[in-house]
């Protein structure tokens, strides 16, 4: 019989594809829009019908009052920095996870995941309960004139405890298949610690890491549980927005409930999505 190289046999159209295990593009794809439909788009689609149907004077007067301003620039703005403290001890924590084999190390690993296990309301009364004047590390901290516990540095430290999984979870998996081979290399080439950092291991882990801040972002401005107990609920000084739209169902103001969850809805796919775009250019830059 005749042999023929892979490059001179003719396929017909389509047949370059690689099989699926997946039974075939539509039926997946049909699948994964409908099931999205569902389950995302039905429920944001009714909050946005829900304020359109309120008038702009109304929505402006409830959805960017002085009281809902305050709420959101807390929610946001703890959020961020939480998210950057997350980033930064969440990078070392999955470096040691990784890099390193030490005695407990299964038990530090199952302490990670322990935010997400459990219940929020649960933390945020542990939390209150440490960090209060009165408390096992608060007691401390009050002399000195820190106060944590009912002011918005509680709320950071309630966020930072419910955050520290993603970052870690997300960048853990990058950094062990970068693997030590490549610092290795590096040093071989002259490259200091610090270089290494910065130009083989940084450029490499920062789309997860920056995933990692984002997804931890985006927890900490929809939490509420963890942060009623902690934060004091001071209108314009230690109310977040969550709280303000419990407050305003608890009122039967449901298109005041409505019309702040939408501003907060528009204001986290802005910054979600500038984070994509931003993390995309930096693959497109790099490579990656």
């Amino acid at each position: 019989m005749p042999s023929h190289s892979p490059s001179t046999i003719k396929r017909p159209p389509g047949s370059w594809r690689q099989p699926s295990v997946l039974p075939g593009f539509r039926l997946t794809f049909g699948l994964s829009v409908t099931w999205l439909t569902l389950i995302v788009l039905i429920p944001l689609a009714t909050i946005f019908m829900k304020s359109a149907g309120m008038g702009w004077h109304e929505f402006v007067q409830v959805g960017l009052s002085n009281r809902a301003l305050a709420a959101y620039r807390l929610s946001f703005g703890t959020a961020a920095v939480a998210g950057l403290v997350n980033a930064v001890f969440g990078l070392l924590v999955a470096w040691v996870l990784v890099r390193y084999t030490f005695p407990g190390h299964k038990v530090v690993s199952a302490l990670v995941d322990l935010p997400f296990a459990l219940p929020t309301a649960v933390a945020g009364i542990a939390l209150t309960a440490i960090y209060a004047p009165n408390g096992w590390i608060g007691q401390y901290l009050e002399p000195l004139g820190i106060k944590v516990a009912f002011t918005p540095l509680g709320i950071i430290v309630a966020l930072v405890f419910i955050g520290l999984p993603f970052v870690v979870r997300s960048v853990e998996p990058v950094l062990a298949d970068l693997g030590k081979d490549v610092e290795e290399a590096a040093a071989t080439l002259g490259a200091s610690r610090l270089q290494t950092f910065n130009r083989v291991i940084f450029p490499a882990i920062f789309p997860a890491l920056l995933t990692g801040f984002a997804l931890a972002f985006a927890r900490g401005v929809g939490e509420y549980g963890s942060v009623i107990f902690i934060s004091g609920n001071m209108p314009g000084r230690t109310e977040i927005a969550p709280l303000l739209i419990v407050t305003q169902l608890e009122q039967y103001a449901y298109n005041g409930a409505t019309a702040i969850a939408t501003v907060m809805m528009l204001a986290s796919f802005g910054v979600l999505l500038a984070l994509n775009l931003l993390q995309a250019a930096r693959r497109r830059r790099y490579g990656a």
